[in-house]
């Protein structure tokens, strides 16, 4: 979209203001609201924020301004906003590309595979619960008749919420996203949406844009829509898998073999950036489970819930949902991120770690077909299958000792998010939860 094609479209959809919209470390969604008079502004010099008063812009009271200036060809209306449309901005520092913008580090790590002549494709599944407070001030599924022990595509779970998911998936397909498919999930208030892939900023763009969808209607229709990776302990969490493929001018998905002799349709390079993955998936397990929440999901032996989706072992396998990484014949669904992840950053990794295991042709081994929830410590050690993070801590640890990671996001942006995720790790080992008094009050 050009400047004039721009203004044809503020005309057509009686557009007031620009969203110049980004997302901090978190990945959460941040804006300023811009009258469309004043877009010349946000394509050049850029909408300005004091980055201090952002999480993890690395800049002190005393540093320079963010400034967000604004992609074009992302433009489109906010339905549930009238007279706003959404632009999408990269981050710059004295008129430089900012390091520490997510959207950013993700085209940085973009540009190292077009230098290739390839293209990585993401579909992002995320889900999340609709919840409502009930009287005490107690949360539950926003259906107070959402209560089966197990209600995953459950018909009636679907039908009493169809309000608030038809008018977010109008919003969605209405400014291009093309929804196809939305279920009710494994936990009570539990919702999965599904949208079709794209490149990878593409996607990462659509999710932030899903995720903002889902919070301003659910509260519209008095709901809150959480993307919390483990809001129950009896309930199952919330994932985002990424499916993922490589693509280049002659070829969609080069990840695809149909003379793979294992059956699961892939091709050699596809098998070395599994390896890089598999490789690396301690590193990778901080940006893509990136909260103390997270590890409540990522849990091994039996979850609290009774069931589990979450995978919790170093592994891929071939239909496999207990393995870090599914073959669902010829690409890969990688398990491990949650709906609290920054798809941004999730994506900068996934290039990272899987150009790594292409130029080091690195071998992820065999596949693991079975139930790895059912193996015992000692049949993991035979098996060479390593156990994912258990906590934020034990995951940033191995971020901080996997440079390829840490270089894949960038060097300043990995030290922000390891100096953040080590004040959230600490505040939460000193927090004395409603648990520990319950235990201990008149324990001793």
């Amino acid at each position: 979209m050009n400047r004039e094609q721009a203004l044809k479209f503020f005309v057509e959809n009686k557009t007031r203001y620009l969203l110049a919209q980004f997302v901090d470390i978190h990945g959460s969604a941040k804006a300023k609201a811009v009258p469309i008079e004043h877009l010349e502004m946000v394509l050049n010099d850029g909408a300005g924020f004091a980055g201090f008063a952002l999480w993890g812009f690395g800049m002190g009271p005393e540093g320079p301004d963010y400034m967000a200036v604004g992609d074009l060809s992302t433009l489109q209306n906010i339905p549930w906003m009238p007279g706003y449309a959404r632009l999408i901005c990269n981050g710059t520092v004295n008129r430089k590309p900012y390091p520490f913008c997510s959207r950013v580090a993700l085209q940085t790590q973009i540009e190292r595979l077009s230098a290739r002549g390839l293209t990585m494709y993401t579909g992002i599944e995320p889900e999340f619960m609709l919840l409502s407070r009930r009287a005490d001030g107690s949360l539950g599924a926003a259906d107070v008749t959402d209560t089966l022990d197990k209600p995953c595509y459950d018909y009636k779970g679907l039908y009493r919420t169809r309000e608030m998911l038809d008018e977010m998936v109008g919003a969605l397909r209405g400014v291009g996203i093309d929804v196809y498919q939305i279920d009710h999930e494994d936990g009570n208030g539990q919702f999965e949406v599904n949208f079709t892939y794209a490149d990878a900023l593409k996607s990462a763009d659509n999710f932030t844009f899903v995720k903002m969808a889902a919070s301003e209607i659910a509260h519209k229709h008095g709901m809150i829509a959480t993307f919390m990776p483990k809001p129950f302990s009896n309930r199952t969490g919330s994932g985002a898998h990424f499916h993922v493929s490589l693509g280049s001018a002659t070829q969609k998905n080069i990840f695809y073999d149909a003379t793979d002799k294992s059956g699961m349709g892939l091709s050699q390079i596809a098998y070395y950036f599994l390896g890089g993955i598999l490789q690396h998936a301690s590193a990778f397990c901080a940006i893509a489970a990136p909260t103390v929440n997270s590890y409540k999901r990522l849990v091994v032996g039996r979850s609290l819930s009774g069931a589990t989706w979450a995978p919790a072992y170093v592994a891929y396998g071939d239909n496999n949902r207990t393995a870090c990484v599914r073959v669902p014949h010829g690409r890969l669904e990688v398990r491990l991120p949650d709906s609290g992840c920054n798809p941004y950053l999730v994506s900068a990794a996934l290039i990272a770690a899987g150009l790594d295991g292409i130029d080091q042709k690195l071998d992820p081994g065999p596949p693991q077909n079975i139930n790895l929830y059912e193996l015992s410590v000692e049949q993991l050690r035979q098996k060479g299958i390593k156990v994912l993070p258990q906590s934020l801590h034990e995951a940033i640890n191995a971020l901080e000792g996997d440079a390829v990671i840490r270089e894949g996001l960038g060097v300043e942006l990995a030290a922000e998010f390891i100096k953040l995720k080590r004040m959230e790790w600490n505040e939460y080992s000193r927090h004395v939860s409603d648990w520990e008094s319950r235990r201990y009050l008149e324990f001793f």
